[in-house]
């Protein structure tokens, strides 16, 4: 089919290509989450849709220089991101899990391929190797719930390098025999050419990047051109011994892990280098080889694709189970461990493509390898995420952290005619005999007139500076200069170490497209959640605060041992102190000893009562007893963390549906900020609502069935 001005289909013209990828890399992840799908798979499914067995818009072969440069890249990220220090600690435990990861999978792996699907020596060895790595697509979920310092989680760590080097090894050895036969010469040969060229990287590396990061200094274009050198030298070093790229890139990552710190401005250029641009080439590129449709052709695709899944997910809990009982673990512990290490992406993407290009494996292997991804990483994250609470919960007798002590609470001006009941409600928060000052924010985009507009809104706030005056609280007027108003609040609450921050609410407008809009790029308010994890109050106030009579405190399930526990607590009995007005506490049996055992701790008395409820839901049954006057603090939690419950994502419309005529306030405590250790993966990733929803409809089901065969059995 021709198009305009002599573009054809499939296109071979670079700019049209570039044009296409880069779109798909901007909005395919993007859409593709809406739906639950990770962003690793809705690249790949992306290529397929533009590739000669989809639509046959890019012509077969355009991008493989990029997709070539993104598969070196992603396991060179792989060596460099591993946490080298952690694994030092833990190096023995750490080995008896490598090892049980590694040989159960791939011992039973090779014996269902070779017996069970058929296939040969060579291809039975790829695809069970492909078995033995994982990749840590849930770690974000543990470090989020505070587990990343458990045993459980840093043996898991230390057990990916062990497993991800030896599946490595393995493929060099497939990889060096497909070019001649295995006898002694071709282990005389492979093994010393490997030899010499690890000593050379694992060597040669660290000695050159100590002596050139002495010499070049402050030249951060000249580090990561540095880097980027040496990731294709240790590549084309492992091609010149025989074996493929990857693995020279992988061993490039290891050396250089130790000079290239993890919160560097160099490490940070090397991730967004490679996650904005190489690594979605390189998925695209893999699903324009993949054809689903095979899937159809007949039963032999399915099976495979059923089976190499099967395998992957029953091996991997047979090597944790082991490894709980060897090490002495909990059950939660071995939860733990399946869920982290039984996600299959990066690596196993690497592995397969290899073995396809060099013809060792067919497209029924690497069409069921992708499905396999995809159940892997839902079941991973699914599985960390619920046994990472029980894990959490385990642990609270531990000391919790304390990241803000000193109060400091940011007020993000984004309607100058509502500030005034913010700094009211931001005032009676604050616990300190001396008050600490309010900052007010004013984010800005950078543009020609900008001076003006700066002047502008210093003297819009100089009603507030005048406000905050009469209650002696000092009010600073503050203003940055930033892309949007969520990333400038969170580099300022970063740089101010802000405690609390109090935002006015924003309800969702009826315009079709900023709905549309808001559904696929998020609010305002959700991305400074998303980027903010301090402590965080939307506030919709409509009278003033001194007029509240009670306050009612709506707890979630494991409110408790949430880190910012303590710290909400004193700001609403201190809150309750200054409106005169009583709290009502709504929660579960648990919490409410754990919120008592608090309130004792605090010096200030407050009258509190309780009211009881198993369920967050049941909070709507006292809608009765609420009374204009009152106050309603809900207390949610961030997606991922330990006391989120999906019911929370509606209560925001619920509140305006059912309290129309009361102020409310949403207050999300401080919580942990998830650590990426998956090249590629996003928080966005990790989020299962709709299953976990589904599960939690069915657990409540099950208790009102409970509930009415008691009241027949009476």
């Amino acid at each position: 089919m021709i198009l305009l001005n002599g573009f054809a289909f499939p296109l071979n013209d670079p700019i049209p290509i570039f044009v296409i990828v880069l779109f798909i890399i901007l909005l395919a992840p993007i859409l593709l989450r809406k739906l639950r799908i990770p962003s690793i798979i809705g690249l790949i499914l992306a290529g397929m849709a533009i590739g000669d067995h989809g639509f046959n818009i890019i012509a077969k072969g355009s991008i493989d220089l990029f997709g070539k440069a993104g598969l070196l890249y992603i396991m060179f990220l792989a060596g460099l991101e591993l946490d080298m220090t952690e694994f030092k600690k833990n190096r023995y435990k750490s080995l008896v899990f490598g090892f049980f990861t590694f040989i159960i999978p791939l011992g039973l792996g090779f014996l269902l391929c070779h017996y069970f699907l058929h296939f040969n020596f060579m291809a039975s060895l790829l695809v069970s190797s492909m078995f033995a790595t994982h990749t840590l697509v849930a770690y974000p979920l543990a470090s989020r719930m505070g587990i990343a310092k458990n045993e459980a989680v840093t043996i898991t760590v230390g057990g990916t390098i062990i497993t991800d080097t030896a599946v490595l090894l393995i493929l060099a050895v497939i990889t060096g025999s497909v070019e001649g036969e295995i006898n002694q010469q071709f282990w005389l040969k492979l093994g010393l050419s490997f030899l010499v060229f690890t000593f050379i990287i694992l060597v040669g590396f660290p000695l050159i990047g100590r002596w050139f990061f002495k010499k070049i200094k402050d030249d951060q274009t000249t580090h990561f051109l540095f880097v980027f050198a040496m990731v294709f030298l240790g590549a084309f070093l492992a091609e010149l011994a025989g074996v493929e790229g990857i693995i020279g890139a992988f061993l490039a990552g290891l050396a250089l892990n130790q000079l290239i710190p993890h919160t560097s401005p160099l490490m940070n250029r090397i991730e967004f280098t490679g996650n904005a641009l190489f690594i979605p080439f390189f998925l695209i590129s893999v699903g324009m080889l993949v054809d689903l449709k095979v899937l159809l052709k007949g039963n032999q695709a399915l099976i495979i694709a059923g089976t190499l899944t099967a395998m992957a997910l029953s091996t991997k809990w047979i090597a944790a189970f082991i490894t709980q009982k060897v090490l002495r673990f909990t059950a939660s512990q071995r939860k733990v461990i399946f869920g982290l290490s039984t996600s299959h992406a990066a690596a196993t993407i690497a592995v397969i493509l290899i073995g396809y290009n060099m013809k060792i494996i067919d497209e029924h292997v690497l069409n069921g390898t992708i499905i396999l991804i995809l159940i892997t990483c839902m079941v991973g994250s699914f599985v960390t995420a619920n046994a990472g609470k029980k894990l959490a919960i385990e642990e609270t007798g531990k000391t919790p952290d304390v990241i803000n002590i000193e109060e400091r609470i940011l007020i993000p001006v984004i309607d100058p005619d509502k500030t005034d009941d913010l700094l009211d409600f931001s005032v009676m928060l604050t616990t300190q005999q001396h008050k600490a000052p309010v900052y007010m924010l004013t984010v800005m985009q950078d543009e020609e007139r900008l001076k003006e507009k700066v002047a502008l809104n210093n003297k819009n706030l100089e009603k507030a500076i005048k406000h905050g005056a009469e209650t002696d609280t000092k009010v600073h007027a503050v203003t940055r200069v930033d892309l949007n108003m969520s990333d400038g609040i969170a580099r300022a609450v970063k740089e101010m170490l802000i405690s609390d921050v109090v935002i006015e609410w924003s309800g969702k407008g009826n315009n079709p497209t900023a709905l549309l809009f808001n559904s696929l790029f998020g609010t305002t308010t959700q991305n400074i959640l998303d980027s903010v994890w301090e402590t965080v109050y939307i506030c919709r106030i409509d009278y003033p605060l001194n007029t509240t009579s009670k306050i009612i405190l709506v707890l979630t399930k494991n409110a408790e041992y949430e880190i910012g526990f303590q710290h909400w607590i004193k700001r609403v009995v201190a809150l309750s102190k200054q409106a005169g007005a009583r709290i009502q506490v709504c929660c579960t049996p648990a919490t409410q000893i754990a919120f008592a055992k608090e309130l004792s701790k605090i010096r200030e008395s407050a009258e509190v009562t309780y009211r009881q409820f198993e369920d967050v839901e049941d909070f709507l049954v006292l809608s009765r007893e609420i009374h204009r006057n009152d106050l309603i603090i809900v207390v949610s939690a961030r997606k991922g963390t330990i006391s989120y419950n999906s019911y929370m994502e509606n209560i925001p419309g619920k509140l305006l549906k059912h309290f129309e005529r009361n102020n409310f306030i949403l207050l999300y405590p401080e919580q942990r900020q998830a650590e990426f250790m998956e090249t590629g993966m996003q928080s966005e990733d990790l989020v299962l609502s709709p299953i976990q929803e589904q599960i939690d409809n069915i657990n409540k089901l099950s208790k009102a069935v409970r509930k009415i065969l008691k009241r027949k059995e009476k």
